[in-house]
């Protein structure tokens, strides 16, 4: 068994080797909290925690930090547009990106520290760095020196010459246009902390590198991130963490975009389809799996038609997980998954050839169903539970039982009037009034409920939109 990921330095797929046997770990660049989440922030999360999910399933130790970034520029202009505190927005939109992980059921980071709790250690690196020469204070900012260090750019495959280099207001005393700030001299009415050049507030690309440091020493296993993050963001914090003297990340994982009419979701773009929304109009495991099933390196083009066809993909999951557990009772899932979906997961995480698998699994199921082969139809049930396990889709997880919780009170009245319709059609048939029982079927239809007849008699349910 050899898990394989792409790796972004290498611009290959690579066999993954852990720096120490057994164990895996992580560092992903989380939320910059200036701004409840949407559906694009999400998707990182959702990839990298079914990443997390696959090492676990093959007997990995992982540790997996996910940071939250407290203070920036988008934050600050926010503040001073809203007349509100920057903690209080951070603070805000920190608990609505936890919100969003947590009801499309991610599992929580090990660590998930904040970049203003980690203003010593930001420190500590700027002296190194500075100690080293690759690093410079001016006008209370403090700089980094691209030029002084030979591996610069190499990740985002750039030429030095051709760079242009994102710089922002107040960022004077730069000895080249393309160094990049680690420390911002403090401006009126900004948050500020105190070093030894000057008050201040950190740049983005030193908490990251900070933090990495902090929680996984000088050498970690694998740094993920969205594609946007590659450069200027991933780029200079190799930079700094390699030139204080840490070997930093050995791989380089990054996942690809939700998009919307060809274009990146961004909150700056006006397109952005908030968490918080969707998960009022979608069942949030329905939202897992549209958002988690494509590939991590694929993009999703953003439309209610394929969300739609995911609601209906996982229906058909689920209706097999619900006959099945109607006839045999509950199934515990397989200790193994079955190898073919694990060869798919191993090899750079294929969940689109893995969940090929899950339904494949349901169709023999559904055929042994039909075959009253109950012995047969209760194994397949226990394969697609361990195969839904690692993908977080598990309907009978008790992570979803809350999911069913909050529809139970509206959940109850239209079973009511459904039975009630059904009785109606139950007599129809028992005098043998055909018509009558087939009018009322397609009634319930046409109002989008699905009627099933079972050995329990029939049951309902909602039918794809």
């Amino acid at each position: 068994m050899t898990i394989r990921l792409y790796d972004t330095s290498a611009r290959q797929i690579r066999d993954f080797a852990p720096l120490v046997p057994g164990c895996v770990s992580i560092y992903l660049c989380g939320a910059t909290v200036q701004a409840a989440p949407h559906i694009g922030h999400i998707r990182s999360g959702l990839n990298f925690d079914i990443m997390r999910r696959w090492f676990a399933y093959r007997g990995y130790d992982v540790t997996f930090i996910r940071n939250v970034t407290d203070i920036d520029d988008k934050i600050i202009n926010k503040s001073a547009t809203e007349g509100r505190p920057w903690w209080s927005i951070g603070y805000e939109n920190e608990r609505a990106f936890n919100d969003g992980y947590d009801v499309l059921g991610c599992l929580p980071p090990t660590y998930e520290p904040r970049a203003t709790g980690h203003i010593p250690e930001m420190i500590e690196m700027m002296r190194g760095l500075i100690e080293r020469g690759h690093a410079y204070a001016a006008d209370g900012n403090v700089y980094f020196d691209v030029r002084s260090f030979d591996g610069y750019l190499q990740l985002s495959n750039q030429e030095l010459d051709n760079l242009l280099q994102p710089s922002g207001e107040g960022e004077t005393g730069k000895r080249d246009p393309r160094d990049f700030a680690m420390w911002k001299a403090v401006k009126p009415g900004e948050p500020s902390w105190e070093t030894p050049w000057g008050r201040g507030r950190p740049g983005w690309h030193l908490e990251c590198s900070a933090m990495a440091h902090k929680y996984l020493g000088s050498a970690f296993d694998i740094h993920g991130g969205g594609l946007d993050l590659i450069f200027p963001h991933h780029e200079n914090e190799i930079a700094q963490a390699k030139a204080f003297g840490d070997e930093f990340a050995t791989y380089w994982v990054h996942n690809a975009w939700v998009t919307l009419k060809g274009e990146k979701m961004s909150k700056s773009l006006g397109n952005s389809v908030l968490v918080s929304k969707m998960v009022k109009d979608w069942r949030p495991i329905v939202l897992r799996y549209y958002l988690g099933t494509p590939h991590y390196r694929s993009m999703i083009e953003y439309s209610k038609e394929a969300l739609r066809d995911a609601e209906s993909a996982f229906a058909r999951i689920e209706g097999f997980v619900q006959r099945v557990v109607e006839k045999a009772g509950v199934v515990e899932p397989a200790a193994e998954v079955p190898p073919a979906f694990a060869e798919a997961m191993d090899d750079d995480l294929g969940v689109p050839q893995a969940l090929a698998i899950v339904h494949t699994t349901v169709r023999q199921g559904n055929s042994a169903l039909a075959a009253d082969d109950k012995e047969a139809a209760v194994a397949r049930l226990a394969e697609v539970r361990a195969m839904l396990g690692v993908l977080g889709l598990d309907p009978l997880d008790p992570q979803w039982a809350e999911e069913g919780d909050r529809g139970d009170d509206l959940h109850g009245v239209v079973d009511t009037l459904v039975h009630l319709v059904l009785d109606q059609r139950e007599a129809a048939r028992a005098r043998k009034d055909w018509a009558a029982a087939d009018a009322i079927r397609d009634q319930l239809n046409q109002s989008g409920l699905v009627i099933e007849d079972s050995p329990q008699g029939p049951r309902w349910t909602l039918g794809p939109r």
